[in-house]
Order: structure tokens, then sequence, then C-alpha cells
């Protein structure tokens, strides 16, 4: 059997003209279209049925290999300069195995001193270190990112034996499952996409993890019971506008960790909190930090 071939359009443009040339590879009977940014800068937490372009584009469109793309190379010919387009490519694309080609560049990582996070399908070694396995599906979530690479070497630094802990913006889950292997008691995961309870919940089952250990919640339905260990990876306006909520999750005594924050917004932050947290500690990476504090008695 042949392999099947397809025919990529790929364009760079600019975010006010996405919505034209989205409709322009439709009309050619587009099988699927990407919008990715030029300068590889992620966007995190969007809304619920939010959709947060960056200015700078790359609009991919995948056809199938017999399709006529003349009228809609004619198109973007004609309209390079309306539309902003620095330049587009027409380029033939052999059938892969998508997952495996992801995959491949998604190494084992290190995190701490004995903090590990593994693809689903890599060989996993025997020795004592503790280890994830990990798909992170359509949410948010690798270890890769700075934000998540702080939240990870805090818990391994301060691993939440016979804690309580919530994960509030779980994505993947990969806070609670790095705490549920760390030696937590009960572990909430909250996310406000459904898609990221989905996620934690396979990658659950992918590492033996029970649902009597880590419980999955849309934040409405997120018991109110104080924790332990309140983790929140998510960004600086939604840790302003929540913070009497995760107060309030927070026992006193307890630990807050806080991430998804600029350099530049820290203060901020900390000025928010600390009417109720005390002991707060600072760590950087690259342009991000991660805030810890104690919930003040």
């Amino acid at each position: 059997m042949s392999e099947q071939r397809w025919l990529q359009l790929v364009c760079y443009t600019k975010e006010d003209s996405a919505d034209a040339i989205e409709s322009a590879m439709e009309d050619a009977n587009a099988l699927s279209i990407t919008l990715q940014d030029k300068f590889d800068n992620p966007v995190l937490e969007p809304l619920p049925g939010e959709v947060r372009l960056w200015k700078d584009l790359i609009i991919t469109a995948l056809f199938d290999y017999d399709t006529d793309l003349e009228s809609l190379n004619t198109i973007l010919s004609k309209n390079t300069e309306a539309w902003n387009i620095d330049k587009f490519l027409i380029e033939t694309v052999e059938d892969q195995d998508w997952e495996r080609v992801w995959m491949k560049d998604f190494h084992p990582m290190k995190f701490g001193q004995n903090l590990w996070i593994y693809p689903s399908n890599y060989d996993i070694p025997i020795d004592d270190s503790v280890k994830i396995l990990l798909d992170p599906g359509l949410a948010f979530g690798t270890g890769t990112h700075p934000t998540t690479a702080l939240c990870l070497e805090w818990l391994d630094q301060n691993p939440p034996i016979n804690h309580n802990v919530i994960d509030y913006g779980c994505g993947s889950g990969i806070l609670a499952l790095a705490a549920a292997k760390l030696g937590a008691n009960k572990i909430i995961a909250t996310d406000i996409d459904p898609q990221a309870l989905i996620a934690t919940k396979d990658n659950m089952q992918r590492n033996s993890i029970s649902f009597d250990k880590i419980s999955c919640y849309l934040p409405p339905d997120c018991p109110a019971e104080p924790v332990d260990l309140l983790l929140a990876n998510i960004l600086c306006g939604p840790l302003n506008e929540l913070f009497p909520t995760l107060s309030s999750l927070t026992k006193n005594g307890g630990k807050l960790v806080l991430s998804g924050l600029l350099n530049e917004q820290k203060q901020q932050i900390i000025d928010t909190y600390s009417a109720d947290f005390k002991d707060f500690e600072i760590k950087q990476l690259d342009d991000w930090v991660r805030i810890s504090a104690t919930k003040a008695s």
C-alpha cells in the first residue's frame, strides 16, 4: 500500500488578517487549518470559548494531494499587501504517525533531585527516582514551560507527604500527579477547561493513580474544604481575581505556591496575597517566577 500524501500551504501573516486567510483556505476545501505563533510564544490558560491570537502568525492548511490550489494561490498573491502576508509556500507532506512525531520531541526531564517526567511511550528505567508518565493531550502542562518546571521543582524539594492538596488550574494534571507520587494524601484537580479534566484522568490511569487519590472538578463543583497545600500555575490576572477563593481553600499554616507569573508581575501578587499570607519566597527561571508563602494563622 502506498503512503498517503498531502499538500500543505504555509502562510506568514498578521493577527488582523487571520479570518480572511482562513476563509480563503476553507473555500479551497482545506482539511485542517492550524494557527501558531511565528515566535513560538505560548498562550496560557485561555478562558472557555476565548480565542487569543498572536500578532505575528503562521497559518498552515492541509489539503488532499490532488486539490487544485491555483485559485487560492492567485487570491493570496493578489492580497499579499492587504492581508499582511510576508510570504506563503505550498509543499508536499508525506503521511506520518503524527503522535509519534510529536512524542519524539518530548524527552525525559528531571526536576529537583529525584522527580522525573517521562513521555508515556518511553522505556522507563528501574531505579529509585519518582517517575511520572505524561501525555498532555490538548491541555497545558508538560514540564517544558518554566512555570511548570518551577512548581515541579518546589514539589521535589517540599514533598507533600500526608498532605491534602489542590491543583488549581490543573491542565494536564502534572502537578496533581507529582503531588500524588511524592506522598500526598488526597488531591483535588480543578480547571475551567473540561478538556483539562479529561487529560488529567487519562494521565492518572497512565500512572496507575486511583480516583480515590485524585478527584477532578470544574471550579464551581470544587469542595470548599481548606487544604495543606494549594498549587496554582495560571496567570497574574486570574491569580489576583482568585485571591479570596485561593485563600479560603488554604488552611491556616498551609502552603501556597503560585506561578504563571512574569518577573515584573511578582510584586502585584505579593501585595494582593500579603493580606492573608506571610514568609514569601520567590524563585525565577528565565522571565518567569514562582511565589511560595504560608497562610497566616
